[in-house]
């Protein structure tokens, strides 16, 4: 198939492609390929890349053909090549005389092979230090037509053949010798070739694949989509780079996964011969990669879980919240199954040894199917009380704290479930249930820790929302206690009043604030309001509120007055959050402006008496919001009460105002919650507040709920506590008033009036023991007062009769001897009173008695017992 000249074999204008596609077409028994022999191509074999020439020696020793391409290697043209001896044609002179013996061995005969030099053309050494070259010829003895002998000579030049040697070995080394699966496809997608590190993958020897196609080692769908890949890049000449391939090696059921490389080869005439496919196993690669995401992924999960999980302090919501998070990001179908007992307010959850106790389904969420899930067992209805067979999966999880994978379950839509026991605080409170459907993945052993983690996450938040809630319940009971039970009474005045927790007044949970309200009777048909604030929320500002509660009470049964009482209020709430608490209190009040307020509780108060004889109320404020007086035919109106500082922070007085109410007037004291919130500035508040107060006539009841309905969209996270009163004054005719002269005949008077007032007022049982005793307190008040003495009788719910005078000694008593002539009349009085006490007033003090009015459960006690009893 080499070129030879044309008298020996043919036109030279056959070419090697030519006849390789024809000897091709006899080879594989296509014979209608064998007419290719005579048609034409274009050059592109092996041949024209080597470009051997040929020329052939006739009997009388001289050149007779000469090729194209010998004139081309040798420099000489045909036309003078012919005729010449070849020794002399290209052979140097110093030489010629032993290849002279060469030719007439060939022409003798013989087959030779050898390297022949030979003179360059001209400029075919440029680059080189002689004209001198070397050319491979292979002689072939044969005989003319005659007989005679002959020889046809293939030349190839020795540098080619050089350079060829170098590209197959350096060719051969790469294909051998890569660490990546090697192949040569042809163009009929036919391995070629395969190097050994593609045979030691997937068996056998290199030559074992020839032949062979991708559909033999790949899936079908996977191979037509490479074989499709194949015939575009050997159409378009376009490389591929990195392209995945998936398939199963033999003898492994594990899937791999390939990373491969093609481009189109061509021959040194630039005509495609195939495409090489370089592979290199990424499986390690992708398994690293996909826990690599894996754990991105995870990492999200628990960020998102962070910040979405325990949002809210509501064990259900808490338990949707988890659900929101898993699914779909992390499994289809999740549920979450609380201990009954937990969300029934038990300490601790009651679960049974065993894992079967009653739990509830508080929480469900798919992404596949609103149908009932249960994971291990009969379907469950979202709210449903349930509880786990002791055999099944889930009670196990719940009995051992340890998190179970159960296959396959629930009619077959589920593959994989997991069962994650929900524990806080080494306590067990739920279980959360995790499912994928078919086509999910399956979980996996990080799946299986991530789910722990998320369970716990959400059981923390779940068991903080069980103790805030006991902290809540106990807070709210301990200030539910700590107000006045139902509608308070008290002398001249209708009281109403409301106490709203913040969840209540909201409809969301947030914690128990320190509101309060008191009403608080005092000596002389007086009556002391108070509502107050303490700043902050808790158990631990419930407990501050009760203590200042229980501390006005105290100093409101001393009679002091409204500035004192707060004053005195003050330098106990600096003390209440310091672990000195009076010491602390009393260093305060040394050290007012230095008090350290991180340690006190800071609260609001206004406290005001009302005093029923004379319709006039003296208030006090520290700091809280004015009370709103609504007198009959006028509109509402705050009033003007300096506000003062907030107790707690000392060093500075509270001034008193006094304010006479007319009959039917109301007056309105309330919280902050009432009027404040995020959406409404205070103002706004209040006005919508006074605006409300239109109809003081009303019952007052029905004005309280008007007011709680028309504020409604004002309300906001706090407490609101309202107390409201309408003044019924102490009629005229219930009042008896004398002044008495500083004489002992005084005594004798003080008995006449209150006789004559008792008989007025038809409590005919009442005078002996009135009479006794208003003789003992004015007694008292001629021999240890000063100044003029005045006797008042006040009828309301009870009968109450006050000895004034200027004096500032208070009354003691004490336990008199047998021996004592005295010393026994407030014995007296204690024996028959229901009550008695003295009070400080602006000029001297006030001693006083109450007895109940005939009728009462309470019996009365004859004088002449009491004092028999006395001695």
């Amino acid at each position: 198939m080499s070129e030879i000249p044309a008298k020996a074999t043919g036109s030279e204008d056959s070419s090697g492609g030519a006849r390789r596609e024809a000897v091709d077409g006899l080879v594989s028994g296509d014979a209608s390929s064998a007419d290719a022999m005579w048609q034409s191509s274009p050059p592109g074999s092996l041949y024209d890349y080597v470009k051997v020439a040929s020329f052939s020696i006739g009997p009388d020793g001289l050149v007779d053909q000469w090729s194209l391409r010998a004139e081309q290697i040798f420099g000489i043209p045909a036309g003078r090549a012919l005729g010449m001896d070849p020794i002399e044609a290209f052979v140097d002179p110093d030489r010629r005389e032993r290849g002279q013996r060469k030719m007439a061995e060939i022409l003798d005969g013989r087959e030779w092979t050898g390297v022949v030099p030979f003179r360059l053309p001209a400029g075919a050494a440029d680059d080189r230090r002689d004209r001198e070259g070397f050319a491979e010829v292979y002689v072939m003895p044969t005989r003319t037509e005659e007989g005679e002998k002959a020889a046809v000579c293939i030349v190839v030049d020795v540098r080619t053949l050089r350079t060829i040697e170098t590209d197959l070995a350096a060719s051969q080394a790469i294909f051998g010798q890569s660490p990546f699966g090697f192949l040569l496809i042809d163009p009929d997608l036919r391995v070629r070739r395969a190097n050994q590190r593609f045979a030691s993958i997937f068996g056998g020897t290199p030559d074992d694949h020839r032949g062979m196609g991708v559909h033999d080692y790949l899936p079908r769908g996977e191979a037509e989509r490479v074989a499709a890949t194949l015939r575009r890049v050997l159409e378009t000449g376009d490389s591929i780079t990195d392209m995945h391939v998936t398939g199963f090696v033999p003898g492994a059921d594990e899937r791999r996964h390939w990373s491969v490389n093609l481009y189109r080869v061509h021959s040194g005439s630039g005509r495609p011969i195939g495409v090489a496919w370089l592979g290199t196993d990424i499986t390690a690669r992708r398994e690293a990669a996909r826990e690599a995401a894996a754990a991105r992924r995870n990492l999200a999960l628990l960020n998102e879980a962070g910040a979405r999980i325990g949002n809210s302090l509501d064990l259900e919501t808490t338990a949707r919240e988890l659900l929101d998070v898993v699914v779909p990001g992390f499994c289809d179908l999740a549920t979450v199954d609380l201990y009954q007992g937990l969300l029934a307010g038990d300490e601790t959850p009651p679960g049974l040894a065993d894992g079967s106790a009653e739990v509830r389904r508080v929480a469900f969420a798919s992404a596949v199917s609103d149908a009932p899930f249960s994971g291990t067992g009969e379907p469950v209805k979202l709210g449903a009380v349930h509880h786990y067979a002791f055999n099944s999966p889930c009670a196990d999880a719940l009995r051992t704290g340890r998190p179970q994978k159960v296959q396959g379950e629930d009619g077959g839509l589920v593959q994989s479930t997991l069962a994650v026991p929900m524990v806080a605080h080494d306590t067990v409170v739920g279980l959360a249930q995790f499912a994928r459907t078919k086509g999910s993945e399956p979980f996996g052993d990080r799946d299986h820790e991530l789910a722990v983690e998320l369970a716990a996450r959400a059981a923390v938040c779940i068991d903080n929302a069980r103790l805030y809630r006991r902290e809540h319940e106990r807070a709210l009971i301990l200030q539910r206690s700590l107000l006045p039970p139902g509608d308070p009474e008290a002398s001249g005045l209708d009281i109403a009043c409301r106490y709203l927790p913040g969840n209540v007044a909201t409809g969301r949970p947030s914690e128990v604030g320190g509101d309060w309200f008191d009403v608080i009777e005092l000596p002389g048909h007086r009556t002391a309001l108070v509502v107050g604030d303490v700043m902050g929320r808790g158990l631990r500002a419930a407990v501050a509120m009760g203590e200042l509660r229980t501390a006005v009470r105290t100093l409101a049964q001393l009679d002091l007055e409204p500035a004192e009482v707060l004053s005195q209020l003050d330098e106990i709430a600096r003390g209440l959050g310091a672990p000195g608490g009076v010491q602390q209190a009393t260093r305060a009040a040394r050290r007012p402006r230095e008090a350290d307020l991180s340690e006190v509780y800071l609260a609001t108060c206004v406290y005001a008496v009302y005093d029923s004889v004379t319709r006039r109320c003296t208030f006090a404020n520290a700091g809280h919001l004015p009370p709103v007086l609504v007198e009959p035919g006028e509109p509402a109106l705050m009033l003007d009460v300096p506000p003062g500082m907030p107790l707690g922070v000392g060093g500075e007085p509270f001034e008193e105002v006094e304010v006479e109410l007319p009959e039917g007037a109301l007056l309105a004291l309330y919280t902050d919650g009432l009027v404040e919130s995020r959406d409404h500035p205070l103002d706004e508040g209040l006005q919508a507040f006074v605006n409300a107060l239109r109809d003081p006539s009303a019952p007052l009841e029905d004005v309280c709920d008007h007011v709680l309905n028309t504020l409604d969209t004002h309300h906001g996270e706090d407490d609101i506590a309202l107390l409201m009163a309408r003044v019924q004054g102490l009629p005229a005719e219930s009042v008896g008033d004398w002044a008495l002269p500083r004489e002992p005949r005084s005594v004798g008077r003080a008995r006449e009036y209150a006789r004559a007032q008792l008989l007025d007022w038809d409590l005919e049982p009442l005078v002996d023991t009135t009479e006794l005793l208003v003789s003992e307190l004015v007694t008292n008040a001629l021999r240890y007062g000063e100044g003029e003495i005045r006797l008042r009788l006040l009828l309301d719910r009870t009968l109450v009769c006050e000895v004034w005078d200027s004096g500032l000694v208070q009354p003691r008593r004490r336990r008199a001897r047998d021996t004592d002539e005295g010393g026994r009349g407030l014995q007296l009085v204690g024996l028959l009173s229901a009550a008695w006490g003295s009070r400080r007033t602006p000029r001297g003090k006030t001693v006083w008695f109450e007895l109940p009015l005939p009728g009462a459960d309470t019996t009365l006690t004859d004088p002449a017992e009491a004092l028999l009893s006395l001695f």
